[in-house]
């Protein structure tokens, strides 16, 4: 059986091609740049060229895209994109055109332009999962892709109303998922809510013959984590993803999940991130302390006091916890940090894919038994 893992982040996306003939630390990986980093580059070499752009294609992570997207503006060239080419940016057109001076048109405005333009302007195609591109990429080294099932992980707000911050948005929305009966925060590609238009996206342009599965990098990451034997070993365990933009932060304990909170990571310091922990393990930590902060938000189920003994800390910018007071365990999941998110995503197939999971069990240690504070 083999099933491609692809966790879509904002500097890398990282690649799994599990395999279950082989050890899982010998299953091929690849780790390279993210979609928002690819494009944010072919944007600049735009401007460099005086060019105009054309964005086309489905919503998509910003971060990098869009800033590169500002500056061409600001250098006085134009951008067009189509409507759900433009929600890669935010979910109000009129905000895109309004704030960042895009021009947003339709579809078939975007093919007469492409038409009558197609030697000046540049058309960039705006998607988080590339299937044709990693196929290429094995390919370059003998291999023919051919996998039984997907399993792809993206970053998601969500599509909040207007009026309502997105922020605020994303967090009642984990808080939904984890007051659900199952709390795995993945789908089948058909199970996607309409309302996670990023993730719909990449349901929607997989362009693959069979199973898709489909989850949130942050929580992707913390599962991953709990793979370490280190980290399950412990009854009770506090799990941070410390992503390049986002860190996610699990209290957890026999019941399950006993709280959670969500911040921008380049909005904390080692010291901000510690003091937050550590009023999770107290208990009292308030969703306002994160989200006037500009965080997504905390909610603690458990106000009981809890030890902080076994900190696991994953994601790319984990370096930010060198040196805490709380002494963390830097998870490394099979042997590779940067693959948690790959990880996790396999395990959520096990759950999401019955056929496979006595296959996929077997290949993570053979383990059968859920922790009590496993996130499903």
């Amino acid at each position: 059986m083999r099933i491609l893992a692809v966790d879509v982040g904002t500097g890398t996306q990282d690649i799994l091609l599990y395999d279950s003939d082989v050890e899982l630390e010998n299953c091929l990986k690849l780790v390279m740049p993210a979609p928002t980093m690819l494009i944010a580059r072919r944007v600049k070499a735009a401007t460099r060229e005086r060019r105009p752009i054309l964005l086309t294609g489905v919503t998509m992570g910003g971060g990098r895209s869009q800033w590169a997207v500002e500056d061409h503006v600001r250098a006085g060239l134009p951008v067009y994109a189509t409507p759900t080419a433009a929600r890669s940016f935010n979910d109000d057109l009129a905000v895109v055109e309004r704030e960042m001076g895009i021009r947003v048109i339709s579809e078939d405005e975007a093919q007469e332009y492409q038409r009558r333009h197609s030697q000046a302007l540049i058309t960039l195609e705006l998607k988080d999962f590339d299937y044709d591109a990693i196929r290429a990429a094995f390919a370059a080294f003998g291999l023919d892709l051919a996998p039984d099932a997907l399993a792809v992980a993206v970053f998601d707000h969500g599509n909040a109303p207007p009026g309502i911050s997105d922020r605020q948005f994303r967090f009642d929305y984990l808080l939904e998922r984890i007051r659900a009966q199952n709390r795995l925060f993945a789908y089948l590609a058909p199970d996607v809510p309409p309302i996670m238009t990023r993730m719909q996206a990449v349901a929607h342009t997989a362009r693959f013959d069979g199973p898709v599965v489909i989850m949130d990098t942050a929580p992707a990451a913390v599962l991953g984590a709990l793979l370490d034997p280190h980290v399950a070993n412990h009854e009770r365990a506090f799990v941070a993803n410390v992503g390049n933009f986002h860190t996610l932060v699990f209290r957890l304990g026999p019941g399950g999940i006993e709280g959670v909170f969500e911040h921008h990571t380049g909005l904390i310091t080692r010291d901000r991130l510690d003091t937050l922990i550590e009023c999770l393990a107290e208990g009292t930590l308030q969703h306002e302390e994160v989200f006037n902060d500009q965080g997504h938000g905390a909610l603690v189920f458990n106000t009981r006091p809890a030890p902080l003994d076994s900190l696991a800390v994953v994601g790319p910018r984990r370096g930010l916890m060198r040196g805490s007071r709380h002494r963390p365990y830097f998870a490394v999941p099979y042997g590779d940090m940067m693959l948690a998110g790959c990880f996790g995503l396999l395990r959520a197939c096990a759950d999401l894919l019955p056929q496979a999971a006595p296959t996929i069990l077997e290949s993570l240690g053979g383990a059968t038994r859920r922790p009590p504070w496993e996130l499903l």
